[in-house]
């Protein structure tokens, strides 16, 4: 019994040894042209060289007049056989035709804004490269400008995610790095970095936008800081729902500080100078896990002196939603804690003091800290 003969596999329609090829043309359409002109010149050159013996330099050179049909009058064109001559007609004849199209591809390319595509998106390739911990802008209105002056001021990373030509072309003059997109979009945001970055501020001027936007950021990033503009307390409320860290509202920040202003103008003054010092507020959230904290657990302020060993102050202490359930605590910030204030997992510590002392601060604190969430002053 004869074995049956397998019948050879053919390639998939649509495929064959030349795929590898077109595939290549597909996704860079100014290849073919330029490889087509490019096998014309070679062929040229190969052509001169074998049928006058040039060397290489006159045999491109010789094509390079050809082809621009300069005409240059030489002693090797004076002394060109018969085979050149053909040669020289063939590059005359296909030559141009390669090089017409060529240059017609090239400008409807250009004209599509097939290479300024291409820049763009080399752009956004070196910002998901570079951007790390850094503060996610989205918008570049007259609040977005406020806060990239007070961002860049701390030397903080900004990125500004802008869709409006004129802003984009304004925070580019001002030396912001911008990434031209729609901020509610969920790929839009992963192209801005939002698993590394430090916080994501939503100054959008609709409430529906920032709502959207940070509807988009906490589904991809559950654990980023989140701070979005609201115009209303009805706006404020649905952005706490949909995950917002912090939300501000001008109208009543910039009440609450004419306010402040009126009232207690030195307190005010003494903020102002501390923005513009070395001096910064932190916070320090530690470990829900009591394991974590080790010795810290249950240990006071007094007991551990953490302001005297490393120098910064702890304006506040927030027990954690759950501790409050059951211990009933009635406050659930405690300001300006005294030293019989004990830490406990989930605690939030606020804490004031230069880079360095924030620094040996979290040193201090060592693996009960679960995350560090730094805010200007």
């Amino acid at each position: 019994m004869t074995p049956m003969r397998q019948r050879p596999r053919s390639l998939p329609r649509g495929r064959g040894l030349f795929s590898p090829i077109r595939s290549h043309v597909a996704q860079r359409p100014w290849a073919g042209p330029i490889l087509a002109l490019a096998t014309v010149v070679n062929a040229g050159a190969v052509g001169y060289r074998l049928a006058e013996g040039w060397d290489w330099g006159d045999c491109y050179w010789m094509v390079l007049i050809t082809l621009s049909t300069l005409g240059f009058s030489d002693e090797h064109t004076q002394l060109i056989h018969t085979g050149g001559r053909i040669v020289t007609a063939l590059l005359l004849v296909g030559g141009l035709v390669v090089v017409q199209q060529t240059i017609q591809k090239l400008l409807e390319l250009t004209n599509s804004g097939y290479f300024r595509r291409i820049r763009q998106r080399r752009y956004r390739e070196q910002l998901q490269r570079s951007m790390n911990q850094h503060v996610i802008l989205c918008g570049y209105g007259r609040m977005g400008r406020e806060i990239a002056d007070q961002l860049i001021g701390e030397n903080i990373r900004l990125l500004v995610v802008e869709n409006d030509s004129d802003r984009i072309e304004e925070a580019q003059q001002r030396g912001l790095m911008v990434l031209q997109g729609d901020a509610t979009l969920d790929e839009t945001l992963e192209e801005a970095g939002i698993h590394r970055c430090r916080a994501l501020v939503a100054a959008l001027p609709s409430n529906a936008s920032n709502l959207y936007v940070i509807l988009s950021a906490r589904g991809l990033a559950p654990g980023a800081r989140l701070i979005a503009r609201s115009d209303s307390e009805e706006a404020e409320g649905k952005l706490r729902l949909a995950g917002a860290d912090q939300v501000v509202s001008p109208y009543v920040a910039g009440g609450r500080a004419m306010a402040a202003t009126a009232l207690r103008p030195l307190a005010v003054t003494f903020m102002d100078l501390l923005a513009g010092s070395d001096c910064e507020v932190d916070e320090f959230l530690l470990s829900e896990r009591p394991d974590d904290l080790g010795d810290l657990n249950g240990a006071s302020l007094s007991e551990l002196q953490l302001g005297r060993r490393s120098g910064a102050l702890v304006l506040a202490i927030r027990n954690p939603a759950a501790s409050q359930l059951s211990t009933g605590a009635p406050e659930p910030l405690i300001a300006n804690p005294g030293g019989d204030v004990r830490l406990g997992p989930g605690q939030l510590l606020v804490v004031m003091g230069s880079k360095q002392q924030l620094q040996r601060f979290g040193d201090l604190l060592g693996p009960a800290l679960a995350d560090v969430k730094n805010m200007p002053a």
